[in-house]
């Protein structure tokens, strides 16, 4: 019985529909969301593809020599794919979240 008051309070918590992502930006945030749009657009532009194109041409040449961490080489891969699918994760926990 105790476990089930919180997880019906969190369940409750969960179905709540959440305002915050239905607001507009607020006044005077324009200067602000032009850095972060910058920000965005040089770590998903050409610097970023750059520095993953060398990153996983470090990993071929290490794999080639042998002397290929795995460890450290799937770590480096699995952050790749995080930065170059940050737009689609943050899209799909948005429409998860119900904005």
């Amino acid at each position: 019985m105790k476990k089930f008051v919180p997880l019906t309070v969190l369940a409750a918590l969960a179905a709540a529909p959440a305002h915050a992502q239905g607001q507009n930006d607020p006044a005077g945030s324009s200067p602000l969301l032009g850095a972060l749009n910058w920000v965005q657009g040089t770590l998903l532009g050409n610097l970023a593809t750059t520095a993953a194109v060398i990153a996983v041409a470090i990993i071929g040449y290490m794999m080639l020599v042998g002397r290929f961490d795995w460890r450290r080489g799937i770590v480096t891969l699995v952050g790749i794919f995080i930065i170059f699918g940050a737009v689609t994760i943050v899209a799909g926990l948005r429409s998860l979240a119900g904005g």
